[in-house]
């Protein structure tokens, strides 16, 4: 059966705030390095009086990787909620403008755009502090059913699981996709997510309504409640019809189910930047693979090369075309 689109993602949409900031200055801050905080509009306001410079760039993890797979080619939505103020606007042209189909109609009263306000030290790690604002208005009836059963495969990220309606939307597309035999994706977003969530999305994986996880090791390790990646891995082969994408930072990446494990090496970089959006566009680049029916080892690599170049720049949005990158390492015709 035609479908019209290769992938519909559904995540939270947000405006980051980018800085660069010292390890000490996390430490005054009271910030956990490397983890996502859901924070309040108060507290989101006293974090940004206290940054540098920054740099504005929309993202959201399913938008950032809708984005990257419009830029390998694919055909692409998203859906996920802004308010009609300067940040939403500006959100909605830019995935627009990167080539993603997005008509999620614009709140129009109720909290401000979801902003996240970033951290990055000088290794290139993140600190995400995230006021969700509008995002929290996400529900059920912004899923278009026929665009849900539609595409190849349905994105969905593990943030949309902290606000209610947001997981109420986050449900019914997971299964009007399946009703139609497509494939559901979900990405567990953060360990501190799987924390929080660690037995519903366990249900959700053992009831078979997702059928393939994306998680970098520290999700992992969470997910199963074990320091020891061996162990973690053999609990994640061994769920039922589940294929599972592990990012593991400089050692690459593996692809694993109940019948092997493909393991695929990272790209180099010249210098790492700012990890922000790494797993997004690892998921990118996996899912372009995937839905072109390339096998798990190409796909995994062309996710890689995604992961690459999004960690050599600030923000999580690609800056150079992924396909002809793509194409001039061989990995896209």
């Amino acid at each position: 059966m035609t479908t019209t689109l290769d992938v519909l993602g559904v995540g939270n949409a947000i405006v980051d705030v980018l800085t660069r900031a010292e390890d000490d200055a996390l430490a005054r801050a009271g910030l956990h390095k490397g983890a996502m905080q859901l924070i309040d509009e108060a507290r989101a306001d006293a974090l940004y009086a206290d940054m540098g410079p920054t740099t504005i760039v929309s993202g959201g993890s399913a938008a950032n990787t809708m984005a990257g797979l419009a830029s390998l080619g694919c055909r692409v939505g998203f859906v996920g909620k802004v308010k009609e103020d300067e940040a939403g606007r500006e959100f909605a042209h830019d995935i627009r403008k990167a080539g993603v189909a997005f008509e999620t109609p614009f709140a129009t009263d109720g909290a401000a755009t979801a902003r996240c306000l970033i951290f990055v030290t000088p290794d290139g790690q993140r600190t995400m502090n995230t006021f969700l604002g509008a995002c929290q208005a996400l529900g059920p009836a912004d899923i278009d059913e026929a665009q849900a059963a539609d595409a190849k495969v349905l994105y969905l990220e593990g943030y949309l699981w902290d606000p209610p309606a947001a997981k109420e939307a986050f449900l019914k597309a997971a299964k009007l996709s399946r009703a139609k035999g497509r494939k559901v994706a979900l990405s567990l977003s953060d360990a501190f997510c799987v924390d929080r969530y660690r037995d519903e999305f366990l249900g959700l994986i053992r009831d078979q309504l997702v059928d393939i996880v994306f998680a970098n090791e520290s999700e992992l390790h969470s997910l199963y409640q074990t320091a020891d990646f061996d162990t973690a891995l053999v609990a994640l082969r061994a769920e039922k019809g589940l294929l599972g994408v592990v990012t593991r930072s400089a050692q690459g990446a593996l692809v694993a189910d109940a019948a092997g494990v493909v393991s695929v090496p990272a790209f180099a970089v010249e210098e790492i930047v700012d990890t922000t959006g790494a797993g997004d566009l690892f998921a990118a680049g996996f899912l372009a693979g995937f839905t072109q029916g390339l096998p798990h080892d190409r796909s995994a690599r062309l996710g890689a090369l995604a992961a690459a170049e999004i960690i050599s720049h600030f923000g999580a949005r690609p800056q150079k075309d992924l396909a002809q990158l793509a194409r001039d390492n061989g990995l896209l015709a």
